[in-house]
């Protein structure tokens, strides 16, 4: 016996497949998509041309040269804010990453209440105006000033750097806390492992994840950092930004500083690149065992 029932067709429900404007539709993403992608990168695509300009004007573009690349460190007061933009950020990182890596520790183990009110503290540096910060951490130095002349410069930016970077190392550290076991402590120390030493071989190794994370996150910004440091260093000490600032009153800025721009961003490129790769086949040989 036949089955001689006929089902009725999506079209016959009046649904039209309307592939004109599908193919719009799509067209009109992958427009978005490059037009978004394009504005983000406008500034380093810019700069990356101009570092090839053997022309000091930003206006015109008079031949393709490697010039600027050569002389990118023939300017030696380029190379000194270089060098102390680099000093400042990495030991800035390091003590941070140190101070907020045990800080977050500590405030992990915290009860509830006192927890939720030292992260409030720790939220406010990150909520607050960097001009604010700037002009308030420079009231506080010049206090020291009478006593202290040789404060204001490395030291009074060293500070200032690590007080702005230090709740992001504790809010990177903080959430891998909270993904190891809340007992891996007390374990540790059950088996006769001291508190110091259970926090140095058992808990940072378990949250070495968040500590790296955040330990980039406070070198990049500290090393684009000009706000703060502006109203926080003394006479004669320039990072790069400082530098950057006081030259735009010219009439054409150095063109070594495009170059030097150009190639740390392809420089931090092909790293985060690596890290990736290095990342990815890790996963991968998880996977095959």
């Amino acid at each position: 016996m036949t089955n001689n029932l006929e089902y009725a067709t999506l079209e016959e429900y009046g649904y039209k497949e309307r592939k004109v404007l599908k193919i719009i539709w799509k067209i009109i993403k992958i427009i978005l998509l490059v037009f978004a992608v394009f504005m983000l990168y406008f500034s380093i695509i810019i700069i990356a041309i101009q570092s090839f300009n053997s022309s000091d004007s930003t206006t015109e573009f008079a031949s393709f040269t490697f010039k600027n690349y050569l002389e990118m460190f023939s300017k030696r007061s380029l190379n000194n804010a270089i060098l102390n933009t680099f000093k400042t950020s990495i030991l800035a990182t390091l003590i941070a990453t140190f101070l907020g890596t045990f800080i977050a520790i500590g405030i992990y183990y915290l009860p509830s209440k006192v927890k939720s009110r030292l992260l409030l503290l720790n939220n406010i540096p990150l909520l607050n105006a960097d001009i604010v910060t700037g002009v308030s951490l420079m009231l506080v130095f010049s206090i020291f000033l009478p006593i202290c002349k040789q404060l204001f410069g490395f030291w009074t930016i060293l500070i200032a750097h690590i007080y702005f970077v230090l709740p992001y190392i504790i809010l990177s550290v903080l959430p891998k806390m909270k993904e190891i076991d809340p007992n891996l402590m007390d374990a540790s120390l059950d088996l006769g492992v001291k508190p110091f030493r259970s926090v140095i071989k058992v808990i940072i190794p378990a949250i070495k994840g968040g500590i790296f994370s955040g330990m980039v996150l406070a070198f990049t910004i500290s090393f684009e950092d000009f706000v703060v440091g502006y109203f926080t260093t003394g006479n004669g000490y320039n990072t790069l930004s400082i530098w950057i600032y006081s030259s735009i009153g010219r009439k054409s800025l150095f063109p070594g500083v495009y170059a030097f721009s150009t190639l740390l961003t392809a420089t931090m490129i092909i790293l985060i690149v690596i890290y990736n790769l290095i990342k990815g086949r890790g996963h991968h040989g998880k996977k095959n065992k």
